[in-house]
């Protein structure tokens, strides 16, 4: 039996599980506790099926370098990238390292209860092994290289050409890369950091993104020659269809 196939299973199994725990009745007294408990819940949920449709169910190589960026500020993509590394790297065994490469205002350390210091602002204009700039956040294998200390032209870094060097060495020393990139409207940051990795992950907000908005990113992405791995409607417990990504 294959690993990614025992790993399909296990994934399989607790998505029952989470989808039991969903089902069941709860007191009216704990319904903000609860509605909290129902959204992270739920974007579990998506990233399990994310494992599976990136990860597991592919019949050539999966991605190993993927990018997480939302259509709109506040869309949900680093919590979604952090619950996708924390699956990969507790079943598959296998060494994940999140990047935040949000040099705006990242997120991912204080999702992780982490600092930001010493991470790839540092990488990109130090030298040393790339190992030196990440930091173990859970004893299952998963790595944090944090944006680091930040400056007004921080983002400007994205374009230099120590990127695509430092994340060569990413690929050599993590089965998978996990980029979170601020947000498709507001900078092209996510467009550059795609051109490095093997595809992207499009996060959509139900009832707040605009259909229009969604349509321009993703003809941007495609402008520039990045694949669009999977369309996450999130605030729902399914990616969107491919039927209804295919109008976008």
């Amino acid at each position: 039996m294959s690993k990614h196939f025992e790993l399909l299973q296990q994934l399989d199994q607790e998505e029952d599980v989470a989808q039991e725990t969903r089902g069941a009745s709860v007191s009216p007294l704990k319904g903000g506790y609860q509605n909290r408990a129902n959204h992270h819940q739920r974007a579990d949920e998506e990233a399990l099926r994310l494992v599976q449709q990136i990860f597991l169910l592919q019949t050539q190589e999966p991605p190993r370098a993927v990018v997480f960026a939302g259509i709109d500020q506040g869309n949900g993509s680093s919590r979604i990238c952090v619950s996708v590394a924390e699956i990969l790297a507790k079943h598959a065994r296998r060494p994940v390292c999140l990047v935040d490469a949000n040099l705006r205002s990242p997120a991912l350390p204080e999702l992780l209860g982490t600092t930001n210091h010493h991470g790839l602002t540092e990488a990109l204009l130090q030298s040393g092994p790339i190992s030196s700039f990440t930091k173990a956040v859970d004893e299952n294998n998963l790595w944090l290289l944090s944006a680091g200390t930040l400056a007004t032209d921080s983002p400007n870094l994205l374009s230099a050409d120590s990127l695509r060097e430092r994340f060569l060495e990413l690929r050599q020393e993590f089965d998978f890369v996990l980029i979170d990139a601020p947000p498709l409207t507001q900078y092209s940051d996510a467009l550059v950091l795609g051109q490095h990795t093997d595809g992207l992950v499009l996060i959509i907000e139900a009832d707040f993104t605009r259909r229009e908005t969604a349509s321009v990113a993703v003809a941007n992405l495609r402008a520039a020659n990045v694949p669009i791995l999977a369309a996450v409607l999130n605030k729902r417990s399914f990616p969107i269809p491919e039927n209804i990504y295919r109008r976008l």
